[in-house]
């Protein structure tokens, strides 16, 4: 079963509840590292969409002088456009850990690394699949007050970090919100599907999982169903993804 009713944001397009049948299908423990990144970087020489556009969305509080950047965004004043911000250096300045998931990543940044790993993005279904099992495993949230008082860190955590779920999925649910390879739509058949797929020609895609951002005052997405919109080419320091493969018959 997928899909939640009713659901905190109705406008996501989660419900209803419905039955899917899935093909059998691997997906990774943990996202996508920016160790693991660099050296598809390293091999092919790739530029991802921020780094050719200079600049990408970081979150306030990871800005040692948040007033040194352009003004806040409009309708999520959180967020600053940063100069030079990007998978290399997720706040314009300091070095990514090579532990944590890559970010500022498009969805096209996610399917170069995909093709070069041999392996693909997710669908929505098995992403979601994978995710639930009654319990998420270790959930990297916010909390305190939204977005300007938090009562604990603030960012991301390792990928491998905490405990995963049932189904050894680590940060399912909260650190990064992650790509999935279908294209984003809020109707859905209540009948039985055979590997759904989303929504053909949408010029948005699904992103899955929530981040560190979710707090439950205020977004409380980071659930197996909760899902929202992304334009392709959005880049941002809490958005990654993790890979999957088709599992041929006979494979263990």
């Amino acid at each position: 079963m997928m899909g939640a009713d009713p659901a905190p944001h109705p406008e996501d397009g989660e419900g209803p509840v419905r039955r899917v049948i899935l093909d059998a299908y691997a997906i990774a423990a943990h996202a996508v590292s920016n160790a693991q990144f660099e050296a598809f970087v390293r091999a092919t020489g790739y530029v991802t969409r921020a780094e050719a556009r200079g600049r990408s969305h970081v979150f306030h509080l990871h800005l040692e002088e948040p007033q040194r950047h352009p003004a806040p965004l409009a309708d999520a004043p959180w967020w600053r456009d940063v100069t030079g911000a990007c998978w290399r250096r997720p706040d314009g300045t300091r070095a990514a850990e090579p532990t944590h998931p890559v970010v500022h990543v498009s969805h096209a940044d996610a399917i170069a690394y995909c093709a070069w790993k041999g392996a693909r993005l997710p669908t929505e279904a098995e992403w979601e699949r994978a995710a639930q099992h009654g319990d998420e495993g270790a959930i990297n949230i916010w909390k305190g007050r939204f977005p300007d008082a938090p009562t604990g860190p603030v960012g991301l955590r390792p990928v491998s970090s905490g405990d995963p779920n049932r189904h050894g999925l680590y940060h399912a649910c909260g650190n990064v919100w992650e790509w999935t390879a279908d294209g984003f739509g809020r109707l859905h058949s209540p009948r039985a599907a055979q590997n759904p797929t989303g929504s053909l020609g949408a010029s948005r895609k699904v992103v899955k999982g929530g981040s560190y951002l979710c707090a439950p005052s205020y977004c409380a997405r980071f659930r197996p169903s909760s899902r929202r919109p992304e334009h392709p080419d959005a880049t941002t320091d809490h958005l990654g993804f993790r890979v999957a493969e088709l599992l041929k018959p006979g494979t263990p």
